[in-house]
């Protein structure tokens, strides 16, 4: 198993935030309703890479315990079959970090462990301090991780503003008896909840599609779709599964654009890409694995001339 961005300035992706628990399940405080600011989640190493962006800390000049995941040596199994090998690594608040390797590597398979939809078979995955180990995914959406996948999941006869519409249920207040007599609390969530839809179609560009049948979209306009009904569950963390697949050269300028704008936002982002130009352009930190285990780690020049990762993607002599 194994957008573009829009030109209007970028709304506050803010939303509800649960507040950070400690790994024994003891609530600290943190923000409620802005962006996450650097800090807060506890690591367990320090990255080696220096960063690529202008203005912000370096991978290794951040402090030890400025990490939002931590996946600490996880498999997962099916039946006899390893798709995941004792996989450790932590994701840095604020940064893109990569998850590569050739096809059946196993990382959507981590990817659906991350969010919820396959239970760790060993080992252990933290989010924000909490241990996300085999917590069902709407509940893991609910603290703080929304994802993107693979092959575009989108409500086709629905419109694009419903789609994203849809996205911020997992954060709105009003019940069952509110909605079923069209109380006030209901009536102006469900304005809210309107005008947040519209203002992140903005933000991905795509304004002028918001009564657009998802199914009549191109490609592009779906997947971009996807993003902006993911950053609807107003998460701290953003998994996007090869968000570049099928795109133009143009569009993955774009695409790239998008994610910078994103991360202006607070919102960390972990990718899988087969595009190994854009995953060297945007990525902080990279992930290599290879038949399930992790082979390499490091910044994208190091990566890049790792000899594991060569063979793993070039095949070695036999």
């Amino acid at each position: 198993m194994d957008g573009a961005g829009g030109r209007d300035a970028a709304p506050d992706l803010s939303g509800v935030r649960p507040d950070p628990r400690g790994h024994h399940g003891a609530a600290s405080p943190g923000p409620a309703a802005q962006p996450p600011a650097p800090g807060g989640a506890g690591g367990r190493h320090r990255g080696r890479g220096a960063g690529r962006r202008g203005g912000r800390l370096s991978v290794a000049e951040r402090p030890e315990d400025d990490v939002i995941l931590g996946v600490d040596r996880v498999s997962k199994r099916f039946g006899g079959l390893v798709a995941v090998d004792d996989v450790s690594f932590d994701v840095r608040r604020g940064r893109v970090s990569a998850l590569i390797g050739p096809n059946g590597a196993g990382k959507t398979t981590l990817f659906n462990c991350v969010t919820g939809l396959f239970p760790p078979t060993e080992g252990h995955i933290w989010f924000e301090d909490i241990d996300v180990s085999g917590v069902r995914p709407h509940q893991v959406a609910k603290l703080g991780v929304a994802r993107t996948f693979q092959n575009i999941r989108l409500f086709e006869y629905m419109s694009a503003l419903d789609n994203v519409r849809v996205g911020q249920h997992v954060r709105m207040k009003a019940n069952l008896w509110d909605a079923m007599f069209k109380l006030p609390r209901e009536r102006r969530e469900e304005v809210h909840v309107t005008e947040r839809a519209r203002e992140l179609l903005r933000f991905v560009g795509l304004e002028r599609h918001g009564e657009s049948y998802a199914r009549n979209l191109s490609y592009g306009q779906q997947r971009r779709l996807e993003i902006a009904r993911a950053l609807a569950t107003a998460p701290r963390l953003l998994l996007l599964d090869e968000p570049a697949a099928g795109f133009t050269p143009q569009e993955k300028v774009e695409l790239m654009r998008l994610v910078q704008r994103i991360l202006d936002q607070g919102i960390t982002i972990l990718l899988i890409e087969h595009d190994m130009r854009v995953v060297m352009d945007i990525s902080d930190q990279i992930t290599v694995l290879d038949h399930g285990e992790k082979i390499a780690e490091g910044p994208p020049e190091e990566v890049r001339h790792n000899q594991r990762v060569i063979d793993a993607y070039l095949g070695t002599a036999s």
